[in-house]
């Protein structure tokens, strides 16, 4: 009776012991499993992008571009108030605002102001669909770090992003071209001949690219009813018949300097 009570001891002993030894095993495969998964230190540290755009479809397909391009956690909200609500509990890296229309309009500049004020302001980029080079300065000017125009690809955009976390700025070098080209041309129609006054060469060069007299009052800080007598003394000095010839006869005007009256008379 006692030996058989003994064997049956180290029976169980031992099936207690390779239990145990199981369960140590499978602990240590778990360990063993965790620390080869790779970890994203901004993710581990709870960093965000934070992705504003009041747009519903705008702000989800940013949202999963941003998610499956950027090493880091992205949160989509529709406006500065539901961002400012989350900021004391979420660690953003960036903050992206979407600006519908000019970034000049009153309810654009009071966001970007509410964003970049203040003692737990965070980097800022503002994204549009705009790229003139005067409106850009003027953003960067109030303290945004970063400005991204919808003419850019994804690829680029992620970087910027990346250029603004490590404390750059990002300005997108189409725009200094563009601007370049645009200044290039407005002193080329400037100087021929000197048909033109400055105020008359700026109004040229926006009707070359197709802006209508309110968009021009507005960026050339004039009355709309300023500009119509500018356009009007443009078409005189050229003999243009409407918008269009003057804007093809300028462009010829600037490729080949030619004199006005035999533009004219073509």
């Amino acid at each position: 009776m006692l030996k058989r009570t003994s064997v049956t001891d180290a029976l169980r002993d031992r099936t207690t012991g390779r239990a145990r030894l199981l369960n140590q095993q499978t602990d240590f495969d778990a360990d063993a499993e965790r620390a080869a998964m790779p970890v994203r230190p901004d993710c581990a540290a709870g960093r965000s992008i934070i992705i504003i755009e009041k747009r519903t479809l705008l702000r989800d397909c940013l949202r999963r571009c941003f998610r499956q391009t950027s090493d880091l956690d992205v949160i989509a909200v529709g406006d500065v108030d539901e961002w400012l609500e989350l900021a004391s509990t979420t660690a953003a890296a960036v903050v992206i605002l979407s600006i519908c229309g000019t970034s000049q309009s009153p309810e654009a500049q009071r966001d970007i102001a509410r964003l970049v004020q203040g003692a737990d302001a965070k980097p800022t980029i503002v994204l549009s669909d705009a790229d003139d080079l005067e409106q850009i300065v003027g953003i960067l000017d109030s303290g945004v770090r970063g400005y991204i125009p919808t003419s850019l690809p994804l690829d680029v955009a992620i970087e910027a992003v990346r250029l603004v976390r490590a404390g750059g700025i990002f300005v997108p070098a189409s725009s200094l071209v563009a601007a370049r080209r645009s200044g290039d041309a407005a002193c080329a129609v400037r100087s021929a001949n000197g048909i033109f006054t400055a105020r008359q060469a700026a109004v040229v060069d926006a009707l070359r690219r197709g802006k209508a007299n309110k968009v021009i009052a507005y960026e050339l800080k004039m009355r709309e009813s300023t500009v119509k007598v500018h356009v009007r003394n443009i078409m005189k000095k050229l003999n243009a018949r409407n918008r269009t010839e003057v804007a093809f006869m300028t462009n010829e005007l600037i490729k080949v300097g030619a004199n006005p009256a035999a533009l004219a008379s073509r």
